[in-house]
């Protein structure tokens, strides 16, 4: 399991602070947990993480390795803005069995289960979080989810993780461009692999670059593809790669 950060953003613009800087509507709030990202003005992946309502208080959930540098773009956003962000003292419990009292459903997935904040060690309940992942290409932080990524190119959209509708965000206007202005040339997609590869090799077709495994699991992986050259077989290091038929 990936060791998550819990902070608390509280103060009485933290809904005004957020709703300018994330992918998300922070009004959806009142309906769960959302899913979110940050981007850079140029549109590129920063963080991803999850905002849970905790009275008038909001819960950020994000990956560790993240954290500190998050930490550090949201204080510079601030500025003048009534908004504190603090550890919040908590730790993340999840699974996919039967929720406990007062957990959110993940945004992203039915399949993904629930998350819930607690004094208690950070755990879960044992269940194939990649298997999970591969079967409906869903990124994970660190992993499909880098400094170079386009959320669109990631599946976002899907994952209820962007809002074309909420209005203006740090990297709004290419997002935006993206959705309404261009067909999507790369991507994510869930491909059968035939033996194994680590995780970042690069898959080509008839020797040119295609694009990179990634997560696998029960033969299959999530990969980033540059679509107009994928199809047929693939390979990555020894592993025979193919698009599902």
């Amino acid at each position: 399991m990936n060791t998550r950060r819990i902070l608390r953003l509280s103060g009485s613009d933290t809904t005004s602070f957020l709703q300018g800087l994330i992918t998300s509507d922070i009004e959806r709030l009142s309906q769960g947990m959302i899913y979110a990202a940050l981007l850079t003005p140029q549109g590129k992946y920063i963080a991803d993480f999850f905002l849970a309502p905790d009275g008038d208080d909001v819960l950020l959930d994000v990956a560790e390795p993240l954290a500190d540098a998050l930490e550090k773009r949201l204080a510079m956003y601030r500025l003048r803005a009534d908004v504190t962000i603090a550890p919040a003292g908590l730790n993340l419990q999840r699974g996919t069995d039967a929720a406990p009292e007062g957990a959110w459903a993940d945004p992203r997935h039915a399949d993904m289960g629930w998350r819930t904040y607690t004094d208690a060690a950070e755990g879960d309940d044992g269940s194939d979080w990649d298997a999970i992942r591969v079967a409906h290409c869903i990124p994970e932080t660190g992993i499909e989810l880098t400094p170079d990524t386009f959320i669109l190119e990631a599946g976002f959209e899907a994952l209820n993780g962007v809002d074309f509708r909420k209005g203006c965000y740090v990297g709004q206007e290419v997002t935006a461009r993206m959705k309404h202005k261009t067909e999507l040339r790369k991507g994510l997609r869930v491909v059968e692999v035939t033996g194994a590869a680590p995780v970042g090799s690069p898959i080509t077709n008839n020797d040119k670059p295609v694009g990179t495994l990634f997560t696998q699991s029960g033969g299959r992986a999530i990969a980033y593809l540059r679509l107009d050259r994928a199809g047929g077989d693939m390979l990555a290091d020894t592993a025979s790669v193919r698009l599902p038929q």
